[in-house]
């Protein structure tokens, strides 16, 4: 019961919220009946013209978000109006009716045009008062009775709440409008690493499979050859195994012409390194101060599949990376271990040491090692150690690539 109380206002203001117009309405319809009941119960009666333009003197509050300039004019004119005519003896409007009127245009209207209709505004109700017989003469550090130091007062009052309302919502805005440049940014840059990632694990899988199906074409033909020179009855058996090493070639052009739309260099397509070289990214990692150990153990022989290969070494590559940016010469510690089923990675660092400053980054590190996960159908972890060092584990199948995702 209690929850429904609770959410019930909660709704009604985010309903209200999205009806300026509506709460602007409520709001100047309240405050003119209260006024006017201020008015009511004065002896003699006052007359009902009166009371109405007492009254009239918030209503141009209604268009305080869209016509701020046109309120204060307004609100001035109906003050002056009510000060000549005098409809209520003894009843002389003071300077907070007005204030609402210099808060709306110091908060709705530009400063160019806010601070010199708040000066006529102030000036014309000073003029009508000295014409009405209200005014008095300033009193230094006193408001009352009410004079022109009390309209100067509370019209820079006024101006200065509106005016400050106005920087903030400016500030709001400003700042809303770079977050959502900024996610934008993010997803399109997230986006374009995956891309990248996408490619460059095409171009180590292209390696892998070059490789392979090269070693098909060479054994077709060497095959090939030895049944053309044997028997007569084993033509036929050489002409199948002529077929093997030509679908071998043309799956090795068209390969290439593929992956020559990701507009692949020669570097691009030189020959990728597998765990047997994970000794040259810790000599990289060491050259920069990390003190790294390494743990390594994979089936005798490095039995697993080449693309694995590639894709380990790649994310421990880019987590050394990421230790030498964000951490800097850190102690580093390294666990390689597989079996004929699974390859799991685990790369720690210490806490940076005080006053060390990260390199910026854009996050692309993370997103591409969960891509080359992701292939090899696993999963990877990172995130701050209690000591307020770093751990990222990767685990990944050695069963074979995953299925191929969509980028949805």
């Amino acid at each position: 019961m209690s929850a429904q109380v609770n959410v019930l206002p909660r709704a009604a203001q985010r309903w209200l919220a999205d009806r300026p117009r509506l709460t602007d309405a409520l709001w100047v319809g309240g405050l003119t009946l209260v006024d006017m009941t201020t008015v009511l119960d004065r002896t003699p009666r006052p007359p009902a013209w009166g009371v109405a333009l007492w009254g009239a003197q918030t209503l141009p509050l209604l268009w305080r978000r869209t016509r701020p300039r046109t309120v204060l004019l307004a609100m001035t004119a109906l003050y002056v109006l009510f000060q000549a005519l005098d409809p209520i003896p003894g009843k002389v409007p003071g300077p907070f009716l007005l204030m609402l009127g210099v808060y709306a245009v110091a908060r709705h209207a530009p400063a160019s045009a806010s601070v010199p209709l708040t000066v006529c505004g102030l000036a014309t109700t000073a003029v009508t008062d000295a014409l009405t017989g209200n005014w008095q003469p300033p009193r230094p550090g006193s408001l009352e009775p009410i004079t022109v130091t009390t309209f100067v007062f509370f019209f820079a009052l006024a101006w200065l709440l509106g005016y400050g309302r106005r920087r903030i919502d400016a500030d709001a805005e400003r700042l809303s409008e770079l977050n959502r440049r900024l996610t934008a940014e993010q997803e399109i840059n997230a986006r374009q690493a995956v891309l990248t990632e996408r490619a460059r694990i095409a171009r180590d899988l292209h390696d892998v499979v070059a490789h392979h199906v090269s070693a098909i074409a060479l054994q077709a033909r060497a095959a090939e050859d030895v049944l053309t020179s044997g028997p007569p009855d084993a033509g036929e058996a050489a002409k199948g195994v002529g077929l093997i090493a030509r679908t071998a070639d043309t799956a090795l052009t068209e390969m290439r012409r593929l992956l020559g739309l990701l507009s692949f260099g020669e570097r691009d397509l030189a020959p990728e390194p597998s765990l047997d070289h994970i000794d040259l990214l810790v000599g990289v990692a060491a050259s920069a101060g990390c003190r790294v150990s390494c743990v390594s153990e994979v089936p005798a022989g490095n039995a697993l599949p080449a693309g694995l290969q590639v894709s380990a070494y790649r994310v421990v590559q880019e987590a050394l990376t990421n230790v030498v940016k964000h951490a800097g010469p850190v102690g580093v510690r390294i666990a390689v271990r597989g079996d004929g089923a699974r390859l799991t990675i685990e790369v720690e660092n210490d806490a940076p040491a005080p006053g060390h400053r990260p390199v910026p980054g854009a996050g692309r590190g993370l997103v591409g090692m969960r891509e080359r996960v992701a292939a090899f159908d696993g999963e990877l972890c990172a995130g701050p150690r209690p000591d307020g060092g770093w751990c990222l584990r990767a685990a990944l199948s050695a069963r074979g690539p995953a299925p191929a995702r969509g980028d949805g």
